[in-house]
């Protein structure tokens, strides 16, 4: 390993075996090394990219097949998303850094709130919609994003990282009950039985298990607890024999995008907040690699997000964002080639394409999922408040600003009915909890730090504290 001076824009340099000096975000792995760690990738990454489907898809009451469709798409999606962050067209699109993109969690919970005020039938359309303006609206402003940094703190990604975990939590919970809120048997103990093993199953794991095992606790308390569900017919696999092995996503099979204003502005919210997770997980992953991370490069990879975005909806697909859990990954196994990632990427375009993959995974009971899914939620909770902690919380009005966002997002979930005679807009902005604490943390930003003061931060340091 050689390690030549460094130059303007790279990190240290390693010698690949045909000769030549390169980076190591560019080294070009043996398949011995390359294959172990793109699994890693995809096992950090594989739970959180099959999250968005399986909960859209309960929530508009889509059939098996229908599930096993979605989470196909996801999976497809987030392999080419990945391919273009990875790989890239030079100078257009990609950070051509080791990131992963797919659907991000954060847009469930309004995408669950659009689907409330819909009719079946329309549900899926009025989400698509939005995704895709959504999308639009990422390209459009990307490449000016920096300057809109400042209006979104450390306090604001927070706030709202805090309450997707928040207002997430009743789903794994509703699964945890058997997932059918109309069965008689809802909620019986045989369902909380299998929950709860499913949940210890992963703690011990994660208390015992060393390197890779302990990577993977998630995926393998799934296995494990699905096995459980086996000899008391709680685990139903009709959906193998029925889904094909090899088939592409249908363009627009879940109906043609409706476009409702009410359901745009909610996602285009949601939208800067993802915008502003993937520029500091460019910078994150520009550090962990010694390449420095400019602004065109921000650029490139907000614009990948957008097109995978905005084109996702045509075949199923959500909003889509860095997968932070990756970033750790790169951190953990300082393997920092790029086309491990990329590697990973192809695996999930090869998983999208055969949806009998993903009825595997749509067999999974319910109760499983439910155990899984508090640890999983919990989690994203957990790294709101983490951020949280590094926001300066000893400062008075910060100490405001978080506490009136964090109440005004719980009301939804307090209180599902408080907006119930507002207009059907208002409810579909402010009936999501993290619309609605993302607005209010946004306003309070800007009444307490910006309007009338003189020191601005820059964008730079705004990225940086996040």
């Amino acid at each position: 390993m050689a390690t030549p001076a460094k130059g303007p824009a790279e990190g240290p340099c390693s010698t690949s075996p045909a000769g030549p000096e390169v980076h190591p975000v560019d080294e070009k792995l043996h398949p011995s090394r390359l294959v172990p760690a793109a699994l890693q990738h995809i096992a950090a990454m594989y739970a959180g990219v099959v999250t968005p489907p399986l909960i859209i898809g309960q929530a508009v009451h889509l059939d098996t097949a229908g599930q096993t469709r979605l989470i196909a798409a996801s999976l497809l999606i987030a392999g080419v998303a990945t391919l273009l962050q990875t790989l890239g067209v030079k100078g257009l699109v990609g950070n051509r850094l080791p990131f992963v993109n797919a659907a991000s969690s954060a847009g469930i919970a309004p995408m669950l709130a659009i689907a409330e005020t819909n009719a079946r039938g329309d549900q899926l359309p009025a989400i698509y919609g939005a995704v895709m303006v959504a999308g639009v609206f990422c390209l459009a402003i990307g490449p000016f994003f920096g300057r809109l940094l400042r209006f979104f703190p450390p306090l604001v990604t927070g706030v709202v990282i805090t309450l997707i975990g928040v207002t997430l939590m009743p789903v794994p919970v509703a699964w945890a009950q058997g997932g059918d809120r109309t069965a008689a048997d809802f909620g019986d103990m045989k369902y909380l039985g299998l929950a709860a093993f499913t949940l210890v199953v992963i703690l011990m794991i994660q208390r015992f298990g060393r390197g890779f095992v302990k990577q993977v606790a998630l995926l393998l308390g799934l296995l494990i607890g699905t096995m459980a569900a086996v000899p008391f017919g709680m685990a139903d696999f009709g959906a193998l024999r029925s889904a094909p092995v090899a088939a592409l996503p249908t363009p627009f099979a879940f109906g043609t995008p409706e476009f409702q204003p009410a359901a745009i502005i909610s996602l285009c919210l949601v939208m800067l907040v993802l915008m502003t997770e993937s520029s500091a997980g460019m910078l994150a992953i520009g550090e962990i690699c010694e390449r420095e991370t400019s602004g065109r490069t921000i650029t490139r990879g907000l614009r990948t997000d957008g097109l995978a975005t905005l084109l996702g909806p045509v075949f199923g697909g959500f909003p889509t964002s860095a997968f932070a859990q990756n970033v750790g990954v790169v951190s953990l196994t300082k393997v920092r080639s790029r086309y491990v990632v990329a590697a990973a990427g192809g695996a999930l375009l090869v998983l999208g394409a055969f949806p009998v993959l993903g009825a595997v995974v749509s067999t999974v009971p319910m109760p499983v999922l439910g155990g899984a899914g508090i640890v999983l939620f919990g989690s994203i909770a957990v790294s709101g408040i983490r951020t949280l902690s590094e926001a300066g919380l000893d400062d008075s009005s910060n100490i405001i600003l978080v506490a009136v966002s964090l109440g005004a997002g719980i009301i939804p979930l307090a209180a599902p009915t408080f907006y119930a005679e507002f207009p059907a807009w208002a409810q579909t902005v402010l009936g999501s909890g993290i619309s609605a604490g993302a607005l209010v943390a946004v306003s309070l930003n800007l009444f307490f730090h910006h309007l009338g003061t003189r020191g601005r931060a820059t964008a730079a340091a705004a990225l940086k504290s996040s």
